[in-house]
């Protein structure tokens, strides 16, 4: 490989558009060298942002071109992650999916023993990991100032907006649409790598408004080999009322409100290298609070970018995999978990 891995993006949706060019193309060691999409609009506008890179028409385009490329990043429809990250592995090509990096955890593990087989990196796109807060959270519990925790709650709860057309509305359940699948992945995802796989796994899913496809609010609760339990809500159509985390133990705790800002800023056409992008305001600092009274603790920058920097790193053999595809694997175990829990309205052990 060059200097700069040559990468092409498959989809450009929201995913593509506001998730992973802008942050491929600001990664030193990086080079964002073609767009798949068959959309005239999106590719006009990939043409107007990013001259400098290829559009491609379709995926099949792409696959007669695979020598060009390094590294393809799938930010497809979700019923396509699996299909297209297998197809870019077997042609030679490094491969990021975005989240759900497939259906099921064997699925999961067949792309890691194909990346295996063809000696090339396999990750999916966990951004979630690189939230301000999240990465606060992290901090706190790793550093041991969040000592001894046995609660671990997790919101990402939206007000209700339109039923989406296309695939995100679908009650088909090959798109992957599933409230669990969008949301869900990333708190599952959080809670794991706090607290590694969890032993239980119980769900509560509900189809909140009429003319809803598939089930828009669940809640979740894992419980860990450490016997921490995480709660985790997410909800298309509930009002954010609650705190985003809130992480407790007998003599100690933590809270805070909110979303990351780097959606918001890279949906609006910010730079992930432009000052301050990723920084919460003061009003969004977290609560610390301990035996002596409360603390507010200033939250770390999201760091969107950071997924792609570790990525560049690991492409040219000098760091590892920013999110193992066994961490992934473990999220699919989950999140199919939670579809038996809910059925079954018992809690399901994961082996």
């Amino acid at each position: 490989m060059s200097t700069e891995a040559r990468v092409a993006l498959i989809g450009y949706g929201l995913a593509g558009s506001a998730f992973h060019a802008p942050f491929i193309a600001a990664t030193p060691g990086l080079r964002l060298a073609a767009v798949v999409t068959g959309d005239e609009g999106r590719a006009a506008a990939v043409r107007q942002r990013y001259p400098d890179a290829d559009v491609i028409e379709s995926t099949d385009d792409l696959w007669r071109r695979a020598g060009d490329y390094d590294l393809a990043v799938v930010a497809s429809p979700n019923r396509y992650h699996y299909d297209q990250a297998t197809t870019a592995l077997t042609a030679g090509l490094s491969v990021v999916v975005d989240k759900p990096a497939a259906a099921t955890g064997q699925q999961v593990r067949d792309l890691a023993a194909t990346a295996r087989r063809v000696g090339r990196v396999f990750t999916t796109f966990q951004n979630r990991r690189w939230d301000g807060d999240f990465r606060t959270v992290r901090q706190l519990v790793e550093s041991g100032e969040l000592a001894g925790v046995t609660r671990f709650e997790s919101r990402f709860e939206r007000a209700a907006a339109p039923v989406k057309p296309g695939w995100k509305g679908s009650a088909d359940p090959a798109d992957l649409a599933d409230i669990r699948y969008d949301l869900g992945s990333h708190l599952v995802d959080q809670a794991i790598v706090l607290f590694g796989r969890p032993q239980t796994v119980y769900t509560e899913v509900h189809a909140t408004r009429p003319g809803a496809p598939a089930p828009e609010d669940a809640t979740i609760l894992l419980t860990h080999p450490s016997g921490v339990r995480s709660y985790l809500r997410v909800s298309k159509a509930s009002a954010p009322v609650g705190p985003r985390f809130a992480v407790a133990g007998p003599d100690i705790g933590y809270h805070c409100w909110g979303l990351d800002p780097q959606e918001a800023a890279s949906r609006a056409g910010h730079a992930p290298t432009e000052p301050g992008f990723g920084a919460y305001p003061e009003s969004q600092w977290g609560t610390l609070t301990t035996a002596s009274g409360d603390t507010r603790v200033p939250t770390l920058d999201g760091d969107y970018l950071g997924f792609y920097t570790a990525l560049a790193t690991c492409l040219h053999d000098n760091g590892p995999n920013p999110v193992p595809p066994p961490q992934t694997a473990d999220v699919a175990d989950v999140i199919t978990a939670t579809f038996t829990s809910a059925e079954r309205g018992v809690p399901v052990h994961l082996p």
